[in-house]
């Protein structure tokens, strides 16, 4: 199967938005506030136009990667130049074939070559190291609510480029889903059932 990554289309928009629901339906949870957040990122003044990717396969779009821009606080210093990695997402019948990996390390290269410092995200601590991700306490950073653990992950975009920087990790409110707004979006969408599932862990797509 021939894959193609490409800079997503403005026309592309709804469609990507329906690939984000089906890929996170019901996977965490009943339904998915996924599709929400993409469309909120992409109104969003931090949303990373030029590192939002999209894969073709069998002449449709099986996928999709976004990036934002985060801030690092310390006290009263702010540090620039950090982006958030997330959401990705892969339609189900195309997982499990290394799409998602095709679009992280495509959009991990263009992210260096734009020169940012390093990317965070919360994630799969199974499935991001393969791409260079470590625990993120490694380089002195948390969490926006000053937590750790093995879920919140970052990476270095060259030798020593996080060095320095310490604090919180602050992400763009489109990740900070309203429950009201949801409900609304929602509406916009074809109807599916939602299913109560046990917590799953991330699935390599």
């Amino acid at each position: 199967m021939s894959i193609v990554l490409r800079i997503e289309e403005e026309s592309e928009h709804r469609e990507i938005e329906n690939l984000t629901r089906e890929a996170f339906w019901d996977k965490y949870k009943p339904g998915c506030s996924e599709h929400l957040v993409a469309h909120n990122l992409r109104l969003s003044g931090g949303f990373i136009q030029e590192l939002d990717y999209v894969a073709c396969a069998e002449n449709k779009l099986v996928g999709n990667i976004m990036y934002s821009k985060g801030r690092v606080i310390d006290g009263g210093s702010v540090y620039a130049g950090v982006i958030c990695l997330g959401p990705v997402s892969v339609l189900p019948e195309y997982q499990n074939r290394g799409i998602g990996s095709l679009l992280i390390r495509e959009t991990i290269a263009k992210a260096r070559a734009l020169h940012y410092r390093g990317i965070f995200l919360y994630g799969d601590s199974h499935y991001y190291p393969r791409f260079g991700f470590v625990n993120a306490e490694k380089y002195g950073l948390q969490t926006g609510e000053g937590d750790n653990g093995d879920y919140f992950m970052a990476l270095e975009l060259s030798a020593g480029s996080l060095s320095g920087i310490r604090g919180k990790c602050m992400d763009d409110p489109a990740f900070h889903v309203n429950e009201a707004e949801l409900v609304e979006f929602e509406k916009q969408f074809p109807h599916k059932e939602k299913h109560v599932t046990p917590t799953q862990l991330w699935k390599e797509e």
